[in-house]
């Protein structure tokens, strides 16, 4: 009897012991924030004639210049940090910074008002979520109209992951949210914003009209309201697949995108035209395509409480 459960012990141990070599650990390129691009750019002397920094994530350099940027050195990750050129005035907004971790870096993402003023032609604020996301910003942003469609939103990805993991850390102000696109002034709004951090994987295809579409195959997606006692390490985002909305831990905002909400892409024509999610995926359906999000803000564009800020690093995909 004694032998039975000494034999027992030692094959719970060893199913245990190959779970854990089971879950493989899939780091996102330059998601550990260690290398970031520093550039310098003059803004038109109309605003002020001030040379900003704006930072992106990727081989660490210098740019200097009113240029546009383009990802480099294989990096996938884009900010909402840009370079804005709207009837020949340069402007920079930047809410994504490199900051300390540890020994190391990490991202810094903080919502703040940018502020825009030209004696006798413009005086605005304009709300900025520090947000980085999987894809490319396309600059120079000419308009404040329709933002989603400046960013090029997921890249190519087949794999089915369990998990988002990453480390995290925020500061969450007390008070309501407000919407301040520069036009109409600042509008105090009901509730609280939060942090949010998404992953979405898609199947998408494209019709004869360059249209895109797609399907929902795996969802995970998480909000941060509270501050936080220092650093949360390795923490996880459960990626769910297929329809989820009988699920124990379903919320509404993990519903499907509407199509006036959709986030854009480039066609096979070079054309960026919004990305339709007509449906849930069938079980077994293998995604196409991946979102991933990390945001100082949850709401829609040009909305946020200022001061929300968020820490991340080391961004993987657990397997």
């Amino acid at each position: 009897m004694k032998m039975k459960k000494i034999a027992l012990i030692i094959a719970i141990m060893a199913i245990a012991a190959t779970g854990m070599k089971a879950e493989k650990l899939e780091p996102i390129k330059f998601g550990d924030f260690e290398n970031w691009v520093t550039r310098v750019i003059k803004e038109s002397g109309v605003i002020g004639g001030n040379t900003k920094k704006v930072y992106e994530i990727a081989p660490s350099t210098t740019i200097n210049g009113a240029k546009a940027y383009s990802n480099m050195g294989g990096s996938q990750w884009a900010t909402s940090n840009v370079y804005a050129k709207v009837m020949g005035v340069v402007k920079t907004s930047n809410a994504v910074f490199p900051d300390k971790h540890g020994a190391g870096r990490c991202a810094k993402l903080t919502t703040l008002l940018e502020h825009v003023k030209a004696a006798g032609i413009v005086n605005m604020d304009v709300l900025v979520s520090g947000t980085i996301f999987l894809g490319k910003m396309l600059e120079p942003v000419s308009s404040t109209k329709n933002p989603y469609s400046k960013m090029e939103m997921g890249i190519p990805y087949t794999k089915t992951p369990k998990f988002l993991q990453f480390d995290y850390r925020l500061v969450a102000p007390a008070g309501a949210p407000i919407y301040s696109s520069g036009f109409g002034g600042k509008k105090t709004l009901s509730g609280r914003d939060n942090a949010e951090v998404f992953v979405i994987l898609q199947h998408r295809w494209e019709d004869s009209k360059g249209n895109i579409h797609a399907e929902r195959v795996g969802t995970g997606r998480e909000r941060f309201g509270k501050t936080t006692m220092g650093w949360v390490n390795k923490h996880r985002i459960p990626i769910w697949y297929g329809d989820i909305r009988k699920h124990a831990g379903y919320k509404p905002y993990m519903g499907l995108i509407s199509k006036e909400k959709s986030y854009y892409a480039r066609n096979k024509k070079g054309k960026i035209v919004p990305v339709v999610e007509e449906k849930w995926a069938a079980a077994g359906t293998k995604p196409t395509h991946v979102m991933v999000m990390l945001s100082s803000g949850c709401g829609t564009a040009y909305t946020g409480t200022v001061g929300m800020t968020l820490w991340v690093d080391n961004v993987a995909f657990v397997h």
